[in-house]
Formats: structure tokens, sequence, C-alpha cells
């Protein structure tokens, strides 16, 4: 009997109660039916009742390598052995050095600095009160303003609330951060609808950034994030030129440019990061996911060196940055980084999605004239299949899609009536297959 088919084996009740209160989940609803995972291999979970299900969302953005990599599992449990915990508040252990040292080689030029992070929601609240305080330490503590973007998701601290821009995560926790201001979304599904990759037009959209700063005056705003492809928005990849503009107008005014690389991250667009693949050097990157392959929580943020520079001017015995987190670079967490890293050089991970991305995208618009299907988009290993809303029920056509698709052994994220994908690098040609083919058999069960 293999470990998996044990752990399935343990009885499980189906009454779950209610003491664990999940995340971004309809309790009552999950309760009556919950869907419970005890396990997981490779590019599947076992669920409670045995059954193995295709990963095709990499946990949530994050499984890059697939799960239960043996080196990754190996190293943690390596690090809980021998160091299992120590402050970063004035201390430190080798482990987070050579983390930091291993990012900042595969990070874009210039970027020689990280800050570690639990996660990609502190990675940008973090990255926010760097900015800010880039410019106070600059002499220039007027420029205290950010800008997001429509669409934008960038965790759920306040911070992050405030510069995303998916206005139900924010309903009923305002107000949030004054002097926010936000980009509108680059997209037009009339022109650039079932776009395969960036769309060819809507460089324009940056433009208004600048009547942005002539309403919120530049010399009053610190930065503007992005992610470089909005990822829990809707997956929408950037209009060719669309970055190089926003790069351009930021560096006119001098403003920071943080690229939210939280899901872009590791891989998923065929380099490091999506900087790399995209060609725009932000001043910024936010990391986390992919970091530890999600084994174990941890976020970053990557810096230019002016930016940590400029925070390096005053008397040497100052501490410079008064802002951190007990669990910065833990060494779990940096033991599951750096097999992460040595699992995505060995496997040529990066490289293979290069390789494996075209034929995830022609099978995506494959779907283009099944029943309902809206709209569909696609970059690197990241794509969504949007659907048209059930007139009265938005949200019940995606939801019944990743349903029928998890009975069919499939996993897929329903966000309202999006069918979001974001597999593991690992993927197979006929696991891709098996992943739309699910979709389509769910769609036309529908109609």
């Amino acid at each position: 009997m293999t470990a998996s088919s044990q752990i399935a084996a343990r009885p499980f009740a189906n009454d779950v109660g209610d003491a664990h209160w999940l995340p971004f989940t309809a309790m009552r609803q999950f309760q009556s039916n919950p869907m419970m995972f005890v396990g997981a291999e490779g590019m599947h979970y076992t669920t409670t009742d045995g059954r193995r299900v295709l990963d095709a969302m990499a946990g949530l953005w994050c499984v890059n390598a697939g799960h239960a990599q043996p080196r990754i599992v190996e190293a943690i449990r390596e690090a809980a052995g021998r160091l299992d915990f120590v402050s970063s508040f004035k201390m430190s252990h080798p482990g987070a050095f050579e983390l930091a040292g291993r990012l900042t080689d595969i990070a874009p030029e210039g970027f020689d600095h990280v800050f570690f992070t639990n996660s990609g929601s502190e990675a940008v609240d973090s990255a926010l009160k760097i900015a800010r305080g880039y410019h106070r330490a600059r002499g220039d503590a007027g420029r205290t303003k950010f800008i997001g973007r429509a669409k934008g998701y960038h965790g759920m601290g306040f911070g992050g609330l405030s510069v995303g821009g998916i206005g139900r995560h924010k309903r009923d926790f305002g107000p949030l951060l004054p002097d926010v201001a936000h980009l509108s979304l680059p997209y037009d599904r009339s022109s650039m609808g079932f776009s395969r990759g960036r769309p060819e037009t809507g460089a324009h959209y940056a433009d208004e950034l600048e009547s942005l700063l002539q309403i919120q005056d530049p010399s009053t705003v610190a930065a503007v994030i992005v992610e470089p492809v909005i990822g829990s928005g809707g997956v929408y990849p950037p209009p060719l030129q669309y970055l190089e503009r926003l790069r351009s107008i930021c560096t006119r005014h001098g403003i920071l440019l943080i690229f939210d690389e939280v899901i872009t991250g590791f891989g998923r667009l065929g380099t490091p990061f999506a900087a790399q693949a995209l060609g725009v050097t932000p001043d910024i990157i936010t990391c986390a996911k992919g970091m530890t392959n999600g084994a174990v929580p941890m976020g970053g943020v990557i810096l230019r060196d002016f930016v940590f520079d400029a925070f390096m001017a005053g008397p040497p015995e100052v501490i410079e940055l008064f802002h951190g987190y007990t669990y910065s670079g833990h060494p779990l967490a940096c033991a599951a980084g750096l097999a992460a890293l040595d699992v995505y050089q060995d496997l040529g991970l990066f490289e293979r999605t290069s390789v494996i991305a075209p034929m995830w995208e022609a099978a995506l618009h494959s779907l283009k004239s099944e029943p309902h299907v809206a709209d569909i988009r696609n970059i690197g290993l990241l794509g969504v299949v949007e659907l048209a809303p059930r007139a009265g029920e938005p949200g019940a056509r995606g939801n019944l899609c990743a349903q029928t698709c998890y009975e069919d052994g499939v996993l897929v994220r329903a966000s309202s009536d999006l069918i979001v994908l974001s597999p593991p690098l690992v993927i197979q040609e006929e696991q891709i297959e098996q992943t739309v083919d699910s979709i389509r058999r769910a769609i036309r069960q529908m109609n």
C-alpha cells in the first residue's frame, strides 16, 4: 500500500464543523459538501475517498515544480532538525543570506537586495512602506500617494487592498488608505478578445497615468504598483508597449515602479521574473508563492540598488528600516526556497515553460467555439476561460464548471464566471489535454 493510499484509507468525517474559518470560502456551502485533500504528489492531489485529482492551479499559483518534490521535502525536514527558528531582528542565519544571494543572481540586473516576508500580502505592504521610506530618506517626504490599477490584486493587507483594484475585496473593510488612485484596465474585449498572448493594441492605456498625475500632482506620488500580468483579477496580459510607457512616465516624474510578481515570479512566463520576459525593469519586485514551491509560506521584496542605498546614508549604528516580521527569513522557509531554486534549475523548468506554452495556448483556444465561452486569455503557463454569465445568476456557470471538472478529476479555479488556470510547470502535454477536455465536457453539460 502506498503512502497516499494509506492516508486516503483513514476515516474522515464529512461533518468538518466550523472551528476552521476558511478564507474566500462560502462556509455554510463548504460544510454541506467539503472539498478535502489528504495527500499530493507530482501533478495530483488525493482526496479523502482516495481519488486522484489533477491540479491545474499549482495549488494556488504556487506549486510550480509539482507537489512533494523530494529535494524540497528533505530540505525542510533537515532544517527543522538543525535550526528550527532564529529571529531576523539584529541576528540571522547563513541560509537567509544564501537565499538572498541566489535570488539576486536570477533577478534583473541591478537588483542586489532582498527583504524577506512571509507572504505576498506582506511583501506588497512592505514594498509600499519601503517606497515611502525611500522618498523620505532622500528628503522628499511629500511623496506619499500610490497609484494601482483596476482588476489588480495585491493581497489582503490594508496597503494591498488599498492599491488593489477589485471592488468586492474592499467593500466590507473601508475606509482604506487615502490618496490612492487607479489606472483603468488596459483591455477592450471588442478589439482584444481571444488574443493569443499579449494584445497588439492597447499601449495607449498607459497614457492615462499622465492624466492621473496631473490631477494628483506627480511630486506627491511615491509609487505606481501593477502586476506585469493581472492574475487573480482575470489573467490579462499587458498590451505590447504598455509597460514600457508606464516605465517611461514613472522615470520622468521620479516615481518608483513596483512590479507585483507574486504570481508571475519563478518561471510562470519562462524566465525567473516577468520583468525579464517582458523586457521592462521596475524599481521594486514583490514575490512569494513559487519562491518555496508553496511548501513553506514565504515572500520577498527585491530592490534595485539605488532604493536600498538611499536608506544607508545615515549613521551606521542607526536602524535604517523600522519594519519586519517575526518569521522574516525563517530557517525552514529559506531551506525550502534554496531547494526550490535547485529543483527549478535542475529540471530546466523556466526554459520548459517557453517550450510547452504554445501547446497550452493552442489547447485553451480550442474552446473558443464552445457554448457560453465569452473570451480566452493566456500568456506563458497562465490562462483563463471567461464564460458569459447566466442571466440573473452571475458566477453560477463558473462555479458549476469548476465543480463538474472536480468530479471529473481536474481541479480548476472558479472566480465568478472565470475559469482560472495556472498549472505546475511540470505539466505534460496529455495533462494539458485532460484539463481542457474536462472544461469542454463541463461547458457542454451546461448547455
